[in-house]
């Protein structure tokens, strides 16, 4: 049943904020509470994993299309590591946009369970691409699918679940 605060074209979502300079943080509140027509306030937490910067996570409801506005407004800022959520619904797909500094901006479609949605025509490149070299293949498939976006956020959002964070260095 759905629920009855929610009109047809309102969304909801998740802003997590994976590292932030301290001195950014307040900026960084402005921006999201200016993409959601709001003043907002963050809980915000120390980032084990990047000395000196704080993460946050945040939910938000919103207007469809409130996701990307907020991806938008924190786009582009040095030292930021970010992803937005947009939980699909009635007449939208969902979405989630994942930033880092070294990366930028990377968007994938989302279905119901959250799962990242390659549309055809981007398999289909990704195979004319690659022709009869799969690891050609891989590479354009792992990079349809946010790949190493994800592998770079990937000890953000562990150290954020209260996870200790083990760090391996190379012996050279």
């Amino acid at each position: 049943m759905a629920d009855k605060n929610r009109t047809a074209s309102s969304a909801r979502g998740v802003l997590f904020i994976h590292s932030s300079p301290r001195a950014l943080s307040p900026h960084v509140e402005w921006a999201a509470g200016g993409a959601l027509g709001r003043a907002v306030n963050f809980t915000w937490s120390e980032q084990p994993v990047l000395k000196g910067c704080l993460r946050a996570e945040f939910y938000w409801e919103g207007p469809q299309g409130t996701g990307a506005a907020i991806a938008s407004a924190l786009r582009g800022w040095e030292h930021l590591r970010y992803e937005v959520t947009e939980d699909p619904s009635a007449g939208s797909d969902g979405g989630r946009w994942m930033h880092t500094p070294d990366l930028g901006v990377f968007f994938a479609q989302t279905d119901s369970a959250g799962n990242t949605v390659i549309p055809e025509d981007r398999i289909r490149y990704a195979m004319e691409i690659a022709g009869s070299n799969t690891l050609e293949l891989h590479r354009e498939l792992r990079l349809a699918l946010g790949q190493a976006w994800d592998d770079e956020l990937e000890a953000f959002r562990h150290a954020g679940e209260g996870n200790p964070v083990a760090w391996l260095h190379a012996v050279g």
